[in-house]
């Protein structure tokens, strides 16, 4: 039996009419990413949202985020990153009790044959992310727990040089090399799935994979100089969707958000369409 978890990131939801970075609104966006989700052949068990929900972590925001999440039908989880602010999250998430009280928004849910830890890597004030002590001890403590089940780690900034330059100096700057070291002893550990870069990117980290997923709206631009200006394009917007198979593999396909032809047969009556 297949478990399919899905993976939107960095919607930068505005308060309703009001525009990211003065020039988009990123709403109809999220909003087709969740019709494109629904429309999926196999339904996703549940759907993780790595981050950057919000603009500026206001209640208004989470409010207008909440009303376009509203049609879909599977559970969703929320993390936070740092476009967004954990206490403002909680009270306009009443109901996503697994976000807790106070402190870092870290968990661990099992959804079909898998299980998800989110870690909290985002900072206050700050646009770079964070794993301190208390965080990875956390961690440690429930991959002791159960060091068995299939794991996917959820996070925000990614653990890993990208060589964009701007986004790099606002990475994960501290907590990686022992994230990396922890993870290693882990054979359970399947995936890291990222947010943060608003662009589907894949390495080898601590023996598994680590990937950061598209934004549904607005992507980073691709230019690989360290001195790169900081810029968004209007790519292609899409999604991730993760699959844990019957034969213990965890595949990613990517998904891309828009109305385009097709689909088309490439065979009729068992022959190749001439």
């Amino acid at each position: 039996m297949n478990t399919l978890l899905a993976q939107i990131t960095d919607t930068h939801i505005r308060e309703p009419g009001r525009l990211a970075y003065r020039r988009l609104n990123t709403a109809p966006y999220l909003a087709a990413a969740v019709q494109a989700l629904m429309r999926l052949p196999q339904k996703p068990a549940a759907l993780f949202m790595t981050g950057d929900l919000s603009d500026f972590g206001r209640d208004s925001e989470y409010q207008h985020l909440a009303q376009l999440l509203a049609p879909l039908d599977i559970p969703y989880y929320l993390m936070p990153g740092n476009h967004d602010e954990r206490d403002q999250m909680r009270r306009s998430f009443p109901g996503h009790a697994y976000l807790g009280s106070a402190g870092f928004i870290q968990y661990s849910v099992r959804v079909g044959e898998l299980r998800v830890i989110a870690l909290d890597t985002s900072e206050p004030g700050q646009s770079a992310g964070r794993l301190c002590a208390s965080r990875l001890a956390w961690l440690r403590d429930e991959l002791e727990r159960d060091s068995v089940t299939p794991t996917v780690i959820a996070m925000h900034h990614p653990p890993f040089r990208t060589l964009i330059g701007h986004m790099d100096r606002i990475g994960l700057l501290e907590g990686a090399g022992d994230l990396e070291a922890l993870l290693k002893g882990h054979a359970c550990i399947q995936r890291i799935i990222c947010g943060h870069l608003h662009r589907t990117i894949y390495t080898g980290f601590a023996g598994t994979v680590a990937s950061t997923a598209p934004s549904p709206a607005h992507q980073v631009c691709l230019d690989l100089q360290e001195d790169a200006v900081s810029a968004w394009i209007m790519e292609p917007p899409g999604f991730h969707l993760h699959a844990w198979t019957g034969n213990k593999t965890l595949l990613t396909h990517v998904v891309a958000v828009g109305a385009y032809e097709g689909p088309y047969p490439f065979h009729e009556n068992g022959k190749l369409i001439d």
